[in-house]
C-alpha cells in the first residue's frame, strides 16, 4: 500500500466506509468554496465599493479576506480531525469554524452598512 498524505490522519485506525470519507471530503470542499466566496467578496468590495466611506470599505474588505484565509485553514484542519475520528471510530468533532464565520460575516455586514450610511 502506498503512503497517503497526511500521515497523521491516515496512519491511525482502520479504513472507514468510503461513503463517510467522501461525505467528509464534500464538507471540506464546501468550506473551501465558502473561503473563496469571502475572498472574492473582500476583493470585489475593495474594487467596486466606490459609494462607501473609504475607511469602512477597507475594514470590511480586510475582514472578509482574512476571514477567507481563516475558513480555508479551518477546512483543512476540520477535514483532518473528522477523518481521524472516522478512522478511530470516535465521536465526530464539532465544527469549530462556524461561530467565527458568523461573527466575521455579521461584522463585515455592519461595516458595509455603516460605510454606505456614512457616504
Amino acid at each position: 500500500m502506498r503512503r497517503r498524505f497526511p500521515a497523521t490522519v491516515f496512519a491511525v485506525g482502520s479504513e472507514p466506509d468510503g461513503r463517510f470519507s467522501l461525505a467528509n471530503e464534500r464538507t471540506f470542499l464546501a468550506w473551501v468554496r465558502t473561503a473563496l466566496a469571502l475572498l472574492a467578496g473582500g476583493v470585489a468590495l475593495d474594487v467596486l465599493g466606490t459609494g462607501m466611506h473609504p475607511g469602512a470599505r477597507l475594514a470590511a474588505s480586510v475582514l472578509l479576506i482574512l476571514g477567507g484565509a481563516m475558513v480555508a485553514l479551518q477546512a483543512w484542519f476540520g477535514w483532518a480531525r473528522t477523518e481521524r475520528a472516522l478512522r478511530l471510530g470516535a465521536a465526530l468533532p464539532p465544527a469549530l469554524g462556524s461561530l467565527p464565520l458568523v461573527a466575521i460575516v455579521v461584522a463585515a455586514a455592519l461595516l458595509v452598512l455603516g460605510g454606505v450610511l456614512l457616504a
